[in-house]
């Protein structure tokens, strides 16, 4: 039995994989809830339009989506750092090099994410 990837508490809609859920045009990125002590279990945060409810996906479960340098050592607090992971809604790519940084750049991933064709049920009720 597979389970499916996202299920929405509020409305019950399912996507069943991961890329169901990220092409979705009801679906759009909002922010980021960091952990510190552990950044695979940040969490990704996601509007759906259709019912306005929040969506968290834990970070853990889109990370192979991104390719690049994974740096060791934070530099939270540190003339290089922006801040930007202590703001919920900041969804800027990071210049530090820093252990954050790979949920930065994912962040970016995930907002030029291709959406489907077709047109927002949410769009089309209005």
């Amino acid at each position: 039995m597979n389970a499916d990837f996202k299920v929405c508490p509020h409305c019950s809609r399912t996507w069943p994989s991961r890329e169901e859920f990220l092409s979705d045009g009801d679906i759009s990125l909002v922010g980021y809830q960091v952990n510190f002590e552990a950044l695979s279990l940040g969490l990704f945060l996601f509007n759906h339009s259709v019912c306005q409810t929040t969506l968290s996906i834990r970070a853990e479960l889109l990370k192979d989506l991104f390719i690049g340098p994974v740096f060791k050592g934070r530099r939270t607090g540190q003339r290089d750092c922006p801040g930007y992971c202590l703001k919920r809604t900041e969804l800027s790519d990071c210049p530090a090099e820093c252990e954050c940084t790979w949920v930065r750049a994912l962040l970016q991933v995930i907002r030029r994410w291709p959406k489907s064709a077709v047109e927002s049920r949410a769009a089309v009720r209005r």
